[in-house]
């Protein structure tokens, strides 16, 4: 087990110099309260998107030097900066219990630097969306007030919760979408297949922390209805995505390796079901481990399946 110094260790009063170690753990305590682990997946699969499955125009010189494009993505990643360090501020007590490690390098930073955090990362996003276009800046101002909301209100309210951190998580795909205005049942589809996905994984966290959530007045699926009812929520969820992953595989041209991951991914999304029935603590964390591995080998199927296409 590892073992954490306290912050008296190195040197926490006001005259005392700040060791080097107290800084790295301020840092690690900074990037976790930022999600920037999160973040960094968010915007390679925003990459992938947009040039294999959006852009169907431009060729790889032409996207690299779209700095439209790059300074979007740039927003993104500093809005999800700012939206997972005004999550950690609100759900801060919640998280002492929820990711006790996690915790453990973030009391080295005080909360009001999180808070000056999140105002200088959505100024600076909003300053480089507004070099861009008055679209982006509006873009931008809803997903953030989304993400205040989220955290200040919505977070609490049953369904609601799950629906907007999913909506949250796909709103900057949304932004691409609509930016290269390439819209297909193809493309429909594979939106709904990966709701369904995150909607599965925000469900099946509730499952883990239903006693703390309800604790701290999170009106969640499993702390509000019994635990039959939320099993079979998370049960049709997960029939509902083999049906649209079904859909995929026979009504759009989807080939390569990716149709061999919508394949392979009925049999994966058929496991969670097992692992469902069985309801133990250890079987929820196999459903969670499953469905966030498989929204990551999508991710690189697509980015496989598009240099396939290229060449």
């Amino acid at each position: 087990m590892i073992e954490f110094p306290d912050k008296e260790t190195f040197g926490e009063n006001k005259t005392a110099p700040k060791s080097f170690f107290y800084r790295i753990f301020q840092l690690i305590g900074f990037l976790l309260g930022a999600r920037f682990f999160v973040a960094i997946l968010l915007v390679f699969a925003l990459y992938v998107s947009t040039f294999f499955l959006f852009n169907k125009e431009e060729n790889l010189r032409n996207f690299v030097f779209d700095f439209k494009v790059h300074g979007i993505i740039l927003c993104t990643i500093l809005t999800i900066f700012a939206g997972g360090i005004i999550n950690h501020f609100y759900d801060f007590e919640k998280d002492h219990l929820v990711k006790p490690f996690r915790t453990r390098f973030q009391r080295f930073i005080k909360q009001k630097y999180y808070l000056y955090a999140y105002l200088a990362l959505t100024i600076l996003s909003l300053g480089i969306a507004s070099l861009i276009s008055y679209r982006v800046i509006i873009f931008f101002l809803i997903y953030q007030f989304i993400m205040w909301f989220y955290s200040h209100k919505l977070s609490r309210i049953f369904i609601i919760n799950n629906l907007t951190f999913v909506s949250l998580t796909l709103y900057p795909f949304f932004g691409m979408l609509v930016y290269y205005q390439t819209f297909s049942e193809k493309i429909f589809l594979l939106a709904v297949f990966l709701f369904l996905n995150l909607l599965a994984i925000d469900i099946t966290k509730d499952t883990l922390t239903r006693k703390i959530d309800k604790t701290f007045g999170y009106n969640t699926i499993p702390n509000t209805l019994n635990a039959a009812k939320s099993q079979s929520i998370l049960i049709t969820i997960i029939v509902l995505t083999i049906l649209i992953s079904v859909r995929i595989i026979l009504k759009t041209e989807i080939s390569g390796v990716m149709f061999y991951y919508f394949v392979i991914g009925i049999a994966m999304l058929l496991l969670s079901i097992y692992f469902i029935f069985k309801y133990t603590r250890n079987s929820k964390f196999a459903v969670l481990n499953i469905l966030r591995l498989w929204i990551f080998v999508g991710i690189i199927s697509m980015l496989l399946s598009g240099i396939e296409g290229n060449l």
